[in-house]
């Protein structure tokens, strides 16, 4: 959000209060307590009068350091919060000398001032006598905001939330600026389907369905790396807003609605050794079934299928020999204006239980999509009426909308026996022998609704799709054992990388949509997620040849690969032949590379490494890498390059060393082998790419 009118003045109604010196320092059993009131102090009138924050500075792990500002400390704090990995054992080292206050975590410190002006600065030891500096906080940086823009901004915050006003509504805020030096690139955020460098750009913290061709996302996460060795991670549920170079072009500004703001710096230097420390704090994702890297094969969602349908698919891919490993079933399993009820549409699937056995028989595992909202019609409706089990509007009724499903109302999963009676009605249809769940939607959560743990609602707004994924998770791990189940999930938060996996939601059938949604996860790996998958072809429209082809490419070279799409059919025969051939050639490869991910996935797992990796990531000290977008890393040593053009050309960067084409061969019919270092500029059929192993 942005206080400012340019460099010199606030906007109207924006009354701002800078910490402007600290005046002393404490030490507080392993933590370091400043105290900054927005006015050098020099003489005893000037302690009156005048707002003070408290700035506390202690570290949850070696080389991590959490700051914490205050205005008022008895601000009511009704959660929900992250679940980090913090036991508080952890002490950081605190000195204090006349003039200077230092906290130290492993290599990384905080230097502050005393008695000055306002001065922070963040280091990390080097090599030598001299410390590398990171980003620091200078006059105006640490704020108190107040915002008298106007009552209407405080009785209706849909204003201010849903309707994308940057005029702040009358209230507090906390905002804090860090500095940006010559050449830093700041990455991560989420999903974000925009420029891949965030710089520039102001970004809000807050999940929407909205597609991939916004600045809105499914998946937001106030966590941002920058190649300049270091991490930050706002801890905060709501919404966050970042500008990020954008309202001054030498700052990353954060703010938050309130009276307090914690985050943590995160040293690395490099950026797998941030993203190791941050997901040590945030969480790590499991391992995953082998099967779950196979190809798998939708209905699409608003196409006609019935059993006969699905069959004609499976078996289609089977005659063409394209193999399959993951069947998916989309909403229509479910009756209109029925979802979710668990309950088979028996005029379309009269025989479920038979047809899941016809389809396992052939090898197949078995997806159901399903999602946290119930409509009037549902069978489930009544029940979770009048146990309570629903979102609540203040007057003690169910919250209800007609958007999507008629009447449909919200799972409240802050009470545990709605999470129960949900997951159990979700227990009768996982019987049948279904392996995986598509958990879908979770981001359409009101503002105003009342949560039986009596949780903020604009803070559960994001964090409501964490107890979504978590329930669902929970549940199929103790029905099916650790290892054996997988979610195929839409929105998320900070830690809904240990509930994987997810997948790209809503993208066009084109070669832009293509682009942007390969950016979406290139930056949500950036954001320590581990696995991520798309809809090959794109999910609005159907695609041309060309585009499906070149697709399916990109998607069975990615971590999961998917075909699914809105109103029609994703089998690639209905492209045309050659897509079933194209198809089953990269299916096929794809096969070749299971053992080489499955153990890639193992430092996923054990250090939060994602799968498809940004080039950045593992050539850090290339300075050609930070700034590549339209290809990628599968695991530490495969390079893919997709085609993102009908005319088949393609530009792309192959890093020093030597590197092996895994499909195109020399004139003796051995694989092509390349030196790196360089910009190759080629044009491929559609039964190749650019695909290397270094």
């Amino acid at each position: 959000m942005k206080f400012t009118n340019g460099y010199w003045l606030l906007k109207e109604g924006i009354e701002a209060h800078y910490a402007a010196t600290a005046i002393d320092a404490e030490k507080q059993d392993g933590a370091l307590v400043i105290h900054a009131p927005d006015k050098a102090i020099r003489e005893r009138f000037d302690v009156l009068n005048r707002p003070e924050l408290t700035v506390r500075y202690s570290s949850p792990a070696k080389n991590v350091i959490r700051v914490r500002i205050t205005h008022f400390g008895g601000h009511l704090d009704s959660g929900p919060h992250f679940e980090l990995s913090d036991d508080g054992s952890f002490k950081g080292e605190v000195s204090v000398a006349e003039n200077e206050a230092v906290f130290a975590s492993g290599d990384l410190e905080a230097r502050i001032k005393l008695g000055d002006i306002w001065d922070v600065r963040f280091s990390a030891k080097a090599a030598g006598a001299e410390r590398k500096p990171l980003t620091k906080c200078e006059t105006k940086s640490t704020g108190y905001i107040v915002s008298h823009r106007g009552a209407q901004y405080a009785e209706d915050p849909f204003l201010e939330f849903f309707e994308g006003d940057q005029r702040p509504y009358s209230g507090t805020y906390i905002k804090e600026e860090l500095s940006l030096g010559v050449g830093e690139y700041i990455y991560g955020l989420g999903e974000r389907f925009g420029p891949f460098i965030k710089n520039g750009q102001a970004i809000d913290i807050w999940n929407a369905d909205g597609g991939t061709a916004s600045d809105q996302a499914y998946i937001n996460i106030p966590f941002y790396l920058t190649n300049a060795g270091y991490g930050i991670f706002v801890n905060n549920t709501g919404k966050v807003q970042f500008e990020v170079a954008s309202e001054k072009t030498s700052r990353v500004q954060f703010s938050v609605a309130g009276e307090n703001l914690e985050y943590f710096v995160i040293y690395g230097p490099s950026p797998k050794q941030i993203l190791e420390r941050y997901t040590a704090l945030t969480g790590r994702p499991p391992l995953l079934d082998e099967s779950t890297y196979g190809l798998w094969l939708s209905t699409s969602f608003t196409t006609n299928y019935d059993e006969a349908t699905v069959m004609s698919f499976i078996d289609g891919m089977a005659n063409r020999g394209i193999p399959l490993s993951v069947f998916h079933f989309d909403c229509f399993w479910m009756k209109g204006f029925h979802w979710t009820d668990f309950c088979w549409d028996d005029a379309t699937f009269p025989d479920p239980a038979g047809m899941i056995k016809r389809i396992k028989a052939k090898g197949l595992k078995i997806s159901l999509w399903i999602n946290s909202y119930v409509g009037q019609r549902s069978r489930l409706f009544a029940e979770g009426r009048d146990k309570g089990y629903f979102l609540k509007k203040k007057d003690g009724s169910v919250y209800q909308t007609d958007l999507w499903q008629a009447g449909l109302a919200i799972v409240d999963f802050t009470n545990p026996a709605a999470c129960a009676w949900y997951t159990e009605k979700l227990g009768e249809v996982l019987d049948l022998g279904i392996d995986y769940i598509k958990t879908d939607f979770g981001e359409r959560i009101p503002l105003d609704a009342v949560y039986h743990s009596g949780a903020d609602p604009i803070a559960m707004h994001n964090y409501y799709t964490y107890l979504y994924g978590k329930t669902v998770f929970t549940y199929l791990e103790k029905k099916k054992g650790v290892g054996k189940v997988c979610l195929f999930a839409r929105s998320a938060t900070v830690g809904s990388q240990k509930f994987p996996l997810h997948w790209g939601g809503d993208c066009e059938s084109t070669f832009e949509a293509m682009a942007e949604t390969l950016r979406g996860g290139l930056s949500l790996g950036l954001s320590g997620f581990g696995f991520w998958s798309h809809d090959i072809g794109g999910f609005e429209g159907t695609p041309d040849a060309a585009l499906f082809k070149r697709w399916l490419a990109f998607g069975l070279l990615s971590s999961h690969s998917r075909l699914h799409g809105s109103n029609s059919y994703r089998v690639p025969w209905n492209v045309d032949e050659e897509s079933a051939v194209v198809c089953k050639f990269f299916a096929e490869l794809k096969q070749t590379l299971v053992p080489y991910l499955l153990e890639a996935q193992k430092e996923t797992h054990a250090k939060g490494i994602p799968m498809m990796r940004a080039m950045l990531l593992e050539f850090p000290d290339d300075p050609v890498c930070p700034f590549l977008d339209r290809q990628y890393m599968l695991g530490p040593d495969i390079l893919v390059a997709p085609v993102f053009s009908a005319d088949n050309e393609v530009e792309y960067y192959l890093p020093p060393g030597t590197w092996t084409h895994l499909i195109d061969k020399d004139a003796n019919g051995q694989p092509r082998v390349e030196t790196g270092g360089k910009w190759l500029r080629e044009s491929y059929g559609f039964f190749s790419l650019p695909v290397w192993r270094r």
